[in-house]
């Protein structure tokens, strides 16, 4: 901050944060001040997050332990605005001097290097501790804060964090707000899993006296009930679903009728409809790794591992094809880890079987590939050890 060299290198994610904060153009002298949310807005956006069904789990939790600790619990939603804090009395109100409040905004870009910001941004747990807040009126403070992500889709939800005075740090706070943000989704795949037993009840009656092959699964794609064709865990499907015709990857022609909590699917007579054309690979991490397939009759969207997007990465920028050696070389810098390439391109064949070909590894004939990166080169695949990511980093 003062244009010196720190006598001691920040840690990895730390100084990863300040890289992105000092392109923001945050203000190291700055206050944390934001404008609120109105209150009707921080109703709505509770009624409409499914962290609010685990709220009393995360109170359990978190909230006795904090506030014996001289602590408070933070939950936000996906954009980093406060939805609820609950804890010690004396350090809810000091937090209202640096607006760790309801309706708070706590991104990076808003209030600098923070555990719910650098959380939100590096999508993994993390500890941020006195000096380690980019903003010094955060000096005073030390936080942990994990992600919690929706074990339905994989989508990110919100964050967990447990603030308090700097004098309160203890190493093991990053574990356990960890372990709570694991047993709140673990919790929801609970209720997600009697969501189904429901829609399955209903559907296998209807599904019995169909013909042909059919499905039932529910609005994110996993499975209640089949007939007619072997089972699978999860059926990928548009981003936008609407009864009628609609081409899926998986089945070709489909005709799709909602059911109460989900949809019915049948499998269309006739040839399957033409080929997707046009791939887009976001690696942007704005709502996490995706691969976006745009066909002649409709478009999905499927999430990726971080292994598969490197991958994919890799193919995109060879468009002639690659050997199993090749990829294996750019992804584990270890050409004979063929085996493990092998297995992980198998399983994105699995959804991606239309746009995908092999002998050698390469994106199908015709197929147009975009590639969305983040807004700096820098922070394309930041956990990634690749070397094809890592030489793509450093040329930036």
């Amino acid at each position: 901050m003062a244009g010196e060299r720190t006598p001691v290198r920040p840690r990895a994610e730390i100084g990863a944060s300040w890289d992105r904060v000092l392109r923001s153009g945050i203000d190291p002298e700055q206050t944390t001040q934001s404008v609120l949310l109105e209150q009707e807005e921080i109703e709505h956006r509770r009624r409409s997050s499914v962290l609010g069904e685990v709220m009393p789990l995360l109170s359990d939790g978190l909230v006795s332990i904090a506030d014996a600790s001289q602590q408070i619990m933070v939950v936000t939603d996906v954009e980093g605005r406060v939805l609820w804090r609950q804890g010690h009395t004396a350090i809810l109100r000091r937090a209202d001097e640096i607006c760790l409040a309801e309706g708070a905004a706590w991104s990076e870009e808003i209030t600098g290097t923070n555990a719910i910001g650098t959380a939100l941004a590096s999508r993994a747990p993390v500890q941020v501790h006195s000096a380690e807040h980019f903003v010094r009126s955060l000096h005073g403070w030390t936080c942990a804060a994990a992600p919690v992500r929706d074990p339905r889709d994989g989508r990110l939800m919100g964050i967990v964090d447990i603030s308090g005075p700097a004098s309160t740090f203890h190493p093991t706070t990053l574990a356990l707000v960890g372990s709570v943000a694991r047993l709140a989704e673990s919790e929801i795949r609970v209720q997600h899993l009697r969501s189904i037993d429901r829609l399955r009840s209903v559907a296998a009656p209807m599904l019995s006296r169909l013909g042909g092959r059919a499905l039932a699964v529910d609005g994110n794609g996993w499975l209640a009930a089949v007939t007619g064709m072997p089972p699978v865990e999860r059926l990928p499907l548009p981003k936008s679903v609407q009864p009628g015709r609609v081409w899926l990857p998986s089945l070709g022609m489909c005709r799709v009728e909602p059911l109460p909590g989900g949809w019915l699917v049948q499998v269309a007579d006739g040839a399957m409809d033409s080929p997707p054309r046009r791939v887009v690979l976001d690696l942007s991490l704005q709502s996490g790794l995706l691969v976006n397939v745009v066909s002649p009759v409709g478009t999905w969207t499927q999430r990726l591992s971080p292994r598969h997007a490197e991958l994919l990465y890799a193919l995109a920028l060879h468009p002639e094809g690659r050997t199993a050696s090749e990829l294996a070389e750019d992804i584990f810098g270890d050409p004979t880890r063929t085996v493990t390439v092998r297995a992980e391109i198998s399983r994105l064949r699995r959804h991606l079987a239309e746009v995908l070909a092999h002998r050698p590894y390469r994106f199908g004939e015709g197929v147009e590939v975009e590639v969305i990166g983040p807004e700096h080169p820098g922070d394309l695949l930041p956990r990634s050890k690749a070397p094809v990511v890592v030489a793509a980093r450093g040329a930036s």
